[in-house]
C-alpha cells in the first residue's frame, strides 16, 4: 500500500474476470464452483477499491457471447448474479457504492433483470463509488447500436452529420456518463480484450496476469496498480521534456 501514489491512482479501472472454469478444473471442482468462488474475489475488489478511493470499476460479468454456453451453466450464473445483488445491497449502502449496469440487458432473464434494475434504483444516488457490470455486452454491438441512434438523430434532424465527432459518438455509447478507463486488466493469461470495451479503450492502459481470477485479491491488484503508476500516459503526445526528433 505504502507503494502506491494516492494522486496517481486511476480514476476508472475495468477488470476481464477470466480464469473461473480453469480455477475450478485444477481443483477438481465444479465450473459453478469456480464461479462461486469467483464472487468471492468481486466482493474483495470491489470493497478494496472503495477504500482506496477509485471512483470507477467495471466488471466484465457476462459476455454477449457468453449465451452459447451450456444451459445449465447458464441458468447457474444468472442464479448467482441475482443472489450477489441482493446480498450486497446492504454492503453498497454501507460503502455508498452506486450500480450501473451496461449491454443488453433485455436479454437477462426477468426475475434477474428486475432484480438488477431496483439495486440501480436503490443505490443511484450513492455517491462513494460506481460499480458498472457488463452483462449480455459486446463491444461491437455496442458500436452498431451508437450507430444506429445517430442515423435517427440524423433523419429526426436533432443532429446533422457535421456534428459528428468522437465526443458526441461517446454520448451515444452504454457507458455515456462514465469515463474511459485508464487500466484495464485481465486475468488468467490470455492475451486479447475479447469484445470489452472497444471504443472506450483507446487510450487505456493494460495490464495481462496469469493470475487465474479466483486467486486474484488485493495483493495482484496492487501489483497492477504499481505496475501502472510506473508508465508514462502521453495520449498520442511527446513528453514535454522531450525533443521532437528523440
Amino acid at each position: 500500500m505504502d507503494k502506491l501514489i494516492k494522486e496517481k491512482l486511476p480514476r476508472h479501472v475495468a477488470i476481464i474476470m477470466d480464469g473461473n472454469g480453469r480455477w475450478a478444473e485444477k481443483k477438481n471442482l465444479t465450473r459453478i464452483q469456480g464461479h462461486i468462488k469467483g464472487i468471492e474475489s468481486v466482493r474483495n475488489i470491489v470493497t478494496f477499491c472503495r477504500e482506496l478511493e477509485i471512483p470507477f470499476l467495471t466488471l466484465y460479468a457476462f459476455s454477449e457471447e457468453n449465451w452459447g454456453r451450456p444451459k445449465e451453466e447458464v441458468s447457474a450464473l444468472m442464479e448467482l448474479l441475482k443472489r450477489y445483488l441482493i446480498e450486497e445491497l446492504e454492503e453498497m449502502d454501507k460503502y455508498q457504492i452506486k450500480l450501473k449496469a451496461i449491454g443488453e440487458l433485455s436479454r437477462l432473464p426477468l426475475d434477474v433483470y428486475e432484480t438488477l434494475i431496483d439495486i440501480i434504483e436503490k443505490t443511484k444516488d450513492h455517491r462513494g463509488m460506481t460499480l458498472v457490470l457488463a452483462l449480455s455486452y459486446g463491444g461491437r454491438s455496442e458500436i452498431i447500436n451508437a450507430v444506429k441512434k445517430i442515423i435517427k438523430s440524423l433523419s429526426k434532424r436533432d443532429i446533422n452529420i457535421d456534428e459528428i465527432t468522437p465526443e458526441l459518438f461517446s454520448h451515444f455509447l452504454y457507458t455515456n456518463d462514465i469515463p474511459d478507463p485508464d487500466l484495464l486488466i485481465r486475468t488468467s493469461g490470455e492475451l486479447r480484450i475479447s469484445n470489452f470495451l472497444l471504443w472506450q479503450s483507446a487510450y487505456t492502459e493494460f495490464y495481462f496476469t496469469k493470475t487465474l481470477w479466483p486467486d486474484f485479491d488485493k495483493e495482484e491488484f496492487l501489483k497492477a496498480l504499481i505496475d501502472y503508476q510506473s508508465r508514462e500516459r502521453r495520449f498520442g503526445l511527446t513528453m514535454p521534456s522531450r525533443k521532437l526528433n528523440q
